[in-house]
């Protein structure tokens, strides 16, 4: 089973910028992968979405234009680059493949917008 261990999470001003990080302890290169956000009393949700080698991705509507998702399979990372951060990205990020198919959920990091 492979383990995920998300970082990069903080405060963040509205308007401003975080780069969200994922590393995985096996291999991904066979994997899409998957940012998720879980709001305070809402279910986890996708935020992103990559495939295998990265030619494909499909953001939710609420981030299209102001999230990007990237990998590298070489080093078995995911990212997740936040700019225009809204109040409204306040949540846990995880990352993870589709559901159904997923691992063992990490730890997520905290992504807090405020002023």
């Amino acid at each position: 089973q492979v383990q995920l261990v998300e970082s990069g999470g903080g405060l963040v001003q509205p308007g401003g910028s975080l780069r969200l990080s994922c590393v995985a302890s096996g291999s991904i290169s066979s994997s899409v992968m998957v940012w998720y956000q879980q709001a305070p009393g809402k279910e986890r949700e996708l935020v992103a979405l990559i495939s295998y080698r990265g030619g494909t991705t499909h953001y939710a509507d609420s981030v299209k234009g102001r999230f990007t998702i990237s990998r590298d399979n070489a080093k078995r990372m995911v990212y997740l680059q936040m700019t225009n951060l809204k109040p409204e990205d306040t949540a846990v990020y995880y990352c993870n493949r589709p559901k159904g198919f997923e691992w063992n959920w990490g730890q997520g990091t905290q992504v807090t917008v405020s002023s």
